[in-house]
C-alpha cells in the first residue's frame, strides 16, 4: 500500500518530502505522549496506531530494534490500557484508575542492571539480522548500539509507566535525547522533531504527575 511506503510523499515542508507515514505517526505519537503526560487512560489506544505505522517506518530505515519493539509496544499499550482501568481497590485514585507511585531502590538498581545487559545483547543480535535473513533484511543495522540503548530504555520506561511510576519519565526523556539525534542522522528529521518535542513533554509529564501524587495527601472536600 502507498500509505505505509516511506517513499510516498504526503506534502513538503522547506524542501523535506514528509510521507503519508512519517506525518500520521508524528501526529498519533504526539497525542499519545500528551495524554499520557496527563495520566489519560486514552493514550493507550492512540498508542496502539501509532506503533502500528512506527512499525512500517523503521523498517523501511533499517532501524531494525526500533521496529521489532513496536511488536512489544502494541501488546503492553493493551497492558497498560487494562492495567490503569483495572486497578486494584487499594491502587485506585479519585477517578477509579490506578494511582501514580514511585519505583522502590531495589526494583531501580534491578531495572538499571538489566537494561544494560539487553543493550548489549541487542545490539550484538541486530549486527548479524542481515547475515541472517538477508531476504528479510537486506541491509545492516544502522546504529546498532544506539538503536539498541532506544528500545531496551523503552521497554523499560513502558513497564514503569503500566505501573504508573514517577521514574518512567526520566527514562522516557533519556530515549527522547538518544531518539532525536539518531532519527536526524537517519533522515527521519520530522520523527526527530517529535522526539525532541516529547523531552518537553516529558519534562512537563513528571511534574504534572508528581502534583498529582501529591495530591493524594491531601484532604478532599
Amino acid at each position: 500500500m502507498h500509505f505505509f511506503d516511506i517513499n510516498t510523499p504526503f506534502f513538503t515542508v522547506l524542501g523535506y518530502p514528509l510521507s503519508y507515514l512519517e506525518f500520521f505517526g508524528l501526529v498519533t505519537g504526539i497525542v499519545a505522549v500528551v495524554l499520557s503526560s496527563l495520566a489519560n487512560v486514552w493514550s493507550w489506544p492512540v498508542g496502539i496506531a501509532n506503533v502500528v505505522l512506527s512499525f512500517f517506518l523503521f523498517y523501511q530505515v533499517q532501524l531494525y530494534p526500533d521496529m521489532l519493539l513496536q511488536v512489544f509496544f502494541f501488546v503492553t499499550n493493551l497492558m497498560g490500557w487494562w492495567r490503569w482501568t483495572h486497578p486494584a481497590r487499594e491502587e485506585e485514585d479519585r477517578k477509579r484508575e490506578l494511582k501514580i507511585s514511585h519505583t522502590p531502590p531495589r526494583e531501580a538498581l534491578l531495572y538499571a542492571a538489566t537494561c544494560a545487559a539487553g543493550i548489549v545483547a541487542l545490539a550484538l543480535f541486530a549486527q548479524q539480522l542481515h547475515h541472517w535473513l538477508p531476504s528479510v533484511f537486506s541491509q545492516p543495522s544502522a546504529a546498532p548500539y544506539l538503536d539498541s540503548t532506544i528500545t531496551i530504555l523503552s521497554v523499560a520506561a513502558t513497564f514503569l509507566m503500566i505501573q504508573k511510576r514517577m521514574e518512567c519519565w526520566w527514562v522516557w526523556i533519556a530515549v527522547d535525547v538518544i531518539a532525536t539525534y539518531v532519527y536526524f542522522i537517519r533522515d527521519i528529521k520530522f520523527y526527530s522533531l517529535m522526539y525532541l518535542v516529547f523531552c518537553l513533554i516529558a519534562a512537563f509529564g513528571f511534574f504534572h504527575w508528581l502534583r498529582e501524587y501529591r495530591g493524594y495527601s491531601r484532604p478532599t472536600a
